[in-house]
């Protein structure tokens, strides 16, 4: 159980308090509403650009990292398709500085040429490391547009291209921090050796000053229905080849998706997974294999994606792989197989309330899921889950019509 409280300051920044007086430390996690989905075809990786710029210093504080570095904080950030989440954590004593860092860049950000240069240089290079010179490190590059053809699911969240991050322009960095960094579309958690008054005073100092701005309003367009099996090949020089299949799966608040994340789990979750034991340690296809969701707030992928074992077919290797879809889908699991990845799930779940910056993170998820006390009766939907509602899932799931191939090939 993690308990909060809530308030909503006058420019309309939500701010919830996670008080925990067993620990020295503090958190402030603050959740941007942005992600790469907010972005237009063929103007892509801003999100994850911005993510950076944000560290590049303020009109008021240069340099960021400094400041915080004196009072023995540490911070950092993440972009998804979804969000975009920035986190400091300190002594509790000094979490007056986290306010006044974070609510000065969602202020005043300094927009400066250089900063743009330098961070626009750090996301290319990372684009080469991490996508292009990295074996299979281009699979999302490929397989999120063979999977999605109308929604901004198609490119991952470095973006479509290197070119579209080199050409990013100061007028368009400017316009993006308009729309999406401010009060009205960010949530704020304090957690820690905290009070929720003194966390009011120190919100309403710092944050409610700033200009409400208004509330993006997303109009996504609706991914069609896919009536037939998509597949895409590709040569590089990796190691082994690999298959990589996609299905459509339920919104992140739709009443199926913790029933797709338990699929997940029992075809792929742990050693004695059905997976594992099938095709890797039985028939010894496998060098590696997994299933997977993305866990989109918009309709995701569940994901099995394998490494062969050199010298086995593909054909015989993807083969198995449907007759493992076509079991789940078909028979029902048993009652112990579904009590073992219920327990799993329910372990993970009481794992991550151990740690105070996961706790301040999962709240404002939450509440931008509608309701951050949602956190504590997740576990239930989990439990719920019954062997038939698996059954009838993976069946309406696992149809070759709606998969989304890639088979990655080992230049010879």
């Amino acid at each position: 159980m993690v308990d909060f409280n809530r308030f909503t300051l006058s420019n309309g920044l939500k701010v919830l308090v996670h008080e925990d007086s067993t620990t020295p430390m503090a958190v402030l996690n603050i959740l941007y509403d942005v992600g790469a989905r907010d972005e237009e075809a063929g103007r892509t990786g801003f999100a994850h650009l911005f993510e950076h710029l944000m560290f590049g210093g303020s009109i008021n504080i240069p340099s960021y990292d400094e400041p915080l570095q004196r009072v023995g904080g540490e911070n950092n950030a993440f972009t998804s398709n979804d969000i975009t989440n920035y986190y400091i954590t300190l002594p509790a004593v000094n979490i007056e500085t986290a306010f006044w860092l974070e609510s000065d860049r969602m202020l005043s950000l300094a927009f400066s040429e250089k900063s743009l240069d330098t961070q626009r240089n750090v996301v290319m290079e990372e684009f080469k490391q991490r996508y292009l010179n990295q074996p299979y490190g281009d699979v999302w590059l490929k397989l999120r547009p063979l999977a999605y053809q109308k929604h901004p699911y198609q490119w991952a969240t470095i973006g479509q291209d290197l070119a579209q991050i080199e050409n990013a322009k100061m007028d368009d960095v400017k316009a993006f921090f308009q729309k999406h960094y401010n009060p009205k579309n960010a949530i704020l958690v304090v957690g820690g050796n905290v009070k929720t008054e003194e966390v009011k005073k120190l919100a309403e100092k710092w944050f409610e000053p700033i200009p409400a701005g208004e509330k993006y309003v997303r109009n996504l367009p609706k991914e069609p229905e896919q009536q037939e099996a998509r597949t895409l090949t590709v040569n590089a020089n990796v190691p082994l080849n690999g298959i990589y299949i996609a299905f459509k799966m339920a919104a992140r608040l739709d009443a199926d998706y913790q029933v797709y994340d338990l699929l997940s789990d029992i075809l792929s979750q742990g050693q004695s997974s059905r997976l594992y034991n099938s095709l890797l340690k039985e028939q010894k296809l496998f060098s590696e294999i997994n299933a997977y969701i993305t866990s989109s707030l918009d309709e995701g992928l569940l994901v099995v994606e394998g490494k062969l074992v050199a010298g086995v077919a593909m054909a015989d290797a993807e083969k198995a792989i449907w007759k493992e879809l076509e079991k789940i889908s078909t028979e029902l699991v048993s009652e112990e197989e579904l009590t073992k990845v219920k327990n799993k799930s329910e372990s993970i779940m009481v794992f991550s309330e151990m740690s105070l910056l996961d706790k301040a993170m999962n709240l404002a998820y939450y509440e931008l899921l509608g309701d951050a006390a949602k956190l504590n009766t997740e576990i239930d939907k989990y439990l719920a889950i019954t062997a038939t509602q698996l059954q009838s899932v993976a069946a309406k799931t696992f149809v070759k019509e709606k998969s989304s191939t890639l088979y990655y090939l080992a230049n010879a």
